[in-house]
């Protein structure tokens, strides 16, 4: 029986893989029969970083040998569930400080799924040791980070893939091929783009002791160390700009990396935001539950807008884009596109590919997003070609780091109350040197900051 299963999972994989060729293809994924056994590590073994590494073990054998997580509770977890997902079943060494796991292994892989303020930094560590990285987002906390990243990717010849899945989405990847490619809009002239889910932690939870199965010290790392006040797993450590880049880095990131890729955009002209917080004003939350930015191009705005209050603009896409051609709008989110011409015309509307039949395992996973988990597994495939083939994956570290940065100037430019025009080449604020001292954080004790231009 258990050979049947396997067999008919192969067999449905193979369908799926030649009826959806074209998609694949475009992501720059090719078939390779030669497939080496790669030896990976996990950092960051909570909830995403975990959900990535079960992505990448769907759809290809490997050898999870190691996993890093300064909490031992998740750890321990990650390693028994690891174990019982690997086809060796062996269970991985755990690590509570990655310098010590990249010290002690040869890998050929890094998955990172860690806060955000640890992303830069952990990246580039994993590239200097030898392996190629599959990156959540945002790439960095700041700009600067950023491009160490993109520094270290390419002078080490590593892939890194970044966790901006929307490239891989497959209703997504008919919308380029299918409406945009096919100049179905025209003339495309404005974005719009937002997230109106209530998802700001703000509660006043009083300080507390440290339980002694988290390495608290380690856990903050370079960024500012706040009084303990309770587990910062989930999205509590979310809620405040030490640790991230707000909403607007959190989910605008998604959306403006999806119309780059959909249009084929690079960095923008100029970056305006304003915002706030303007309603939630109780609580500890220091990020803007309020915020509107808007990103130039040569005839082309792309605007941004987050409420983590009130009620969407439009209950059926209140994480999305909008893009406004002459002859048609396309909207777009996790879930569905839909075109809608203007005059005659057919209007499209194409749904969320779950995978279901494909991957049951998916409805047992807690917490599990379904409508991104085909997404997921594309960008790891899309990775291991990228690997193997010696291309740029779908979402190369110069393209999350555009997006990512991009979000962060929003928010500079909205401390700051004016436009930036940020030059990647120089990599500065032009003629702004108050911006240009803001793209670089300041990093806590004895943690070195990476870029070194």
């Amino acid at each position: 029986m258990a050979d049947f299963h396997l067999n008919r999972r192969k067999f449905i994989q193979s369908t799926a893989a030649v009826l959806s060729l074209s998609a694949l293809q475009a992501n720059g994924f090719t078939l390779d029969s030669n497939k080496k056994n790669l030896s990976v590590a996990l950092i960051g073994a909570g909830w995403y970083g975990k959900s990535d590494l079960f992505r990448l073990l769907q759809v290809r054998e490997v050898n999870v040998v190691a996993v890093c997580d300064v909490d031992r509770n998740h750890l321990e977890e990650a390693g028994r569930l690891i174990s019982e997902r690997q086809v060796s079943k062996k269970v991985p060494k755990l690590y509570t400080d990655y310098r010590k796991l990249l010290s002690e292994n040869k890998l050929d892989l890094v998955v990172i799924g860690s806060p955000d303020h640890w992303h830069a930094l952990q990246a580039i560590a994993a590239i200097e040791a030898g392996a190629h990285v599959y990156l959540q987002k945002p790439v960095s906390v700041d700009v600067l980070e950023g491009e160490a990243v993109v520094q270290a990717a390419r002078k080490h010849n590593k892939k890194v893939q970044v966790g901006t899945q929307r490239r891989s989405t497959p209703h997504l990847i008919d919308a380029k091929e299918n409406v945009i490619d096919k100049g179905l809009l025209g003339k495309i002239s404005h974005v719009e783009m937002c997230c109106y889910f209530h998802m700001r932690k703000n509660g006043n939870p009083p300080e507390e002791a440290v339980p002694e199965f988290l390495d608290y010290e380690l856990w903050t790392g370079p960024a500012p160390l706040r009084p303990y006040d309770g587990l910062p797993h989930g999205s509590w450590w979310r809620t405040f700009m030490e640790y991230g880049n707000g909403i607007t880095g959190d989910m605008c990131v998604h959306m403006f990396d999806t119309v780059r890729w959909l249009l084929q955009l690079k960095w923008p002209k100029r970056i305006t935001a304003n915002g706030g917080i303007y309603v939630q004003k109780g609580g500890k939350s220091n990020i803007a539950d309020t915020q509107t930015a808007v990103f130039e191009y040569d005839e082309l705005n792309c605007v941004w807008q987050h409420r983590t209050w009130g009620a969407p603009a439009d209950p059926a896409y209140p994480w999305a884009f909008i893009i406004y051609g002459e002859k048609g709008t396309l909207k777009g989110n996790t879930m569905k596109y839909e075109f809608i011409p203007i005059g005659d015309g057919e209007r499209t509307v194409k749904d969320v590919v779950f995978e279901r039949e494909e991957y049951p395992e998916d409805l047992k996973e807690p917490r599990i997003e379904l409508n991104a988990a085909p997404a997921n597994r594309a960008q790891m495939r899309n990775l291991l070609s990228a690997i193997e083939n010696n291309h740029l994956p779908v979402a190369d570290i110069e393209e999350g780091h555009i997006s990512s940065a991009s979000c962060i100037l929003a928010n500079i430019s909205m401390e700051l109350n004016r436009p930036l025009e940020y030059d990647p080449v120089k990599k500065i604020c032009v003629n702004d040197p108050e911006a240009t001292k803001l793209l670089k954080r300041n990093y806590r004790g004895d943690w070195k900051h990476p870029y070194k231009g």
